[in-house]
């Protein structure tokens, strides 16, 4: 049953508690003219079983009023005050019951993404993420806001404090690919990136700043980038200015299945010691727009003559699709 339901049921249980004691009321005021308010005391004490004898002297008519008053209102007081004892305990179980199930599947999750606060920032990364097929946890302390943004979507969300060494432990940090605090303030995402970089050396850690003076603190603490919502702004609007066209071709390719991803050569890939003249990149529909060695070298843009070495990073390019079996096939022999 959804919250409205809950709140139209809540509401038609107590407009029938207030209709009773009214009946009531009009009744014992017919019967023995005592004044209003004794009556409505007298009618809310009679359903609560209090009693009244001190109040209003009954007559035989006040009586046989009364005890059918008793019998039928005692029955419908009972059933609304359970139903509202029911309402208020389901929805606590519910609850609970929801979070218990949630942390269940958090604890299942791998190399799954954490987004510490759901603010603009925040919502945006989470429906990237989404649209991507990607598996990520949403962490903030306003409980209506990842109910009303996170529950319609599916997406998994602990309510707490981020900052909090057991809260990122309840959302597998240590098993988590990357993390980013895109919360309100700099001091607390600089809480967030020492926080996490003391639970996890391999996590990717990603963090707001919104002062520039801000940025090399939050580096510092851990983290292994930095973004200033203002600074990127600014450089934007600066490249639209001197290269509009190009611009275009990136607004457009944001808006297509079009995505840039690395592949870390280990052992086991069946890409080791080739050249890349000799892959099957080109038939995958995958660009190699540069290759990182290990000792830091750059190559970019690649010869096809490049071999691929032992902890290379390839910085590939294509379509989501074919980005998806390009990892497929490196990670089959894993």
């Amino acid at each position: 049953m959804n919250t409205n339901s809950h709140f139209r049921r809540i509401v038609l249980i107590l407009g029938t508690l207030l209709l009773l004691a009214l009946v009531g009321t009009t009744g014992f005021r017919m019967i023995t003219h005592a004044p209003w308010f004794d009556c409505f005391y007298l009618s809310v004490i009679t359903l609560t079983t209090i009693g009244y004898g001190e109040i209003i002297e009954l007559d035989e008519a006040g009586r046989i009023f009364n005890l059918f008053y008793i019998i039928f209102g005692l029955g419908v007081f009972t059933f609304c005050a359970s139903q509202i004892i029911q309402w208020i305990v389901s929805a606590e179980l519910h609850s609970l019951l929801e979070r218990r199930r949630m942390e269940k599947e958090i604890s299942k999750l791998n190399n799954h993404y954490i987004i510490c606060g759901l603010g603009r920032m925040g919502r945006t990364i989470c429906e990237f993420l989404h649209s991507k097929g990607k598996e990520f946890v949403v962490i903030d302390q306003n409980e209506e806001i990842l109910a009303n943004y996170c529950h319609p979507n599916g997406w998994f969300y602990m309510p707490g404090d981020a900052t909090d060494d057991e809260m990122l432990k309840k959302c597998g940090i240590e098993r988590a690919n990357s993390l980013a605090t895109v919360l309100s303030t700099d001091a607390n995402n600089v809480y967030v990136v020492l926080t996490a970089r003391m639970l996890s050396e391999k996590i990717q850690i990603i963090a707001r700043a919104g002062d520039e003076s801000a940025i090399q603190k939050i580096e510092r603490a851990g983290a292994n980038r930095v973004v200033s919502p203002y600074s990127t702004g600014g450089s934007k609007i600066a490249r639209f200015m001197i290269n509009p066209s190009v611009d275009d071709f990136l607004e457009i390719a944001g808006q297509t299945d079009f995505e840039m991803a690395d592949i870390n050569i280990t052992k086991d890939n069946p890409y080791l010691g080739k050249k890349l003249l000799e892959t099957d990149f080109r038939d995958l529909g995958i660009i190699i727009v540069a290759i990182g060695r290990e000792t830091g070298e750059r190559l970019m843009p690649p010869p096809g003559t490049a071999e691929i070495l032992l902890n290379d990073s390839l910085f590939i390019l294509g379509s989501s699709k074919s980005i998806q079996k390009t990892i497929a096939i490196c990670e089959s022999n894993i």
